[in-house]
């Protein structure tokens, strides 16, 4: 069964390592979309929290960073389900890794999980959790 990693992450801390060994995957920068953390409102709060979610939905430019992603990424998922492949990396990159990767992360996990017949490993590594969906 395929293992899809799902990082969010500050590129200032750099790109996360592929420890699957394939070297490989995609890395998304969300820094072009709309910043949340720009606010004070939203300074302690992270992309898990209600009024980030809803500050990024109602803004939309995330949906529309997203319907791309999911795209490519459901393409990808599905060529390696087909060949037998065992792993994929995906990770979500943003100024601090508390706010729009998070978010992303998170919805990309779902998506897939709820799409497919895959294992998804969420990983968010600035905010320290690690979880199995």
């Amino acid at each position: 069964m395929l293992l899809v990693t799902i990082y969010s992450f500050s590129f200032k801390r750099g790109i996360p390592e592929d420890a699957s060994g394939n070297g490989g995957g995609y890395v998304f920068d969300c820094r072009s979309t709309h910043n949340p953390g720009k606010y004070e409102q939203f300074k302690t709060q992270t992309g898990l929290d209600q009024p980030v979610i809803e500050f990024l939905e109602k803004d939309g430019e995330i949906l529309t960073f997203l319907t791309h992603v999911d795209a490519l990424v459901d393409h990808h998922v599905e060529r390696f389900i087909e060949r037998g492949f065992e792993h994929l990396q995906v990770s979500f990159g943003c100024t601090g890794g508390q706010h729009r990767s998070v978010y992303c992360a998170e919805h990309l996990a779902h998506h897939l999980k709820d799409k497919y017949d895959v294992r998804v490993h969420l990983i968010h590594r600035e905010r320290g959790i690690d979880k199995e969906l």
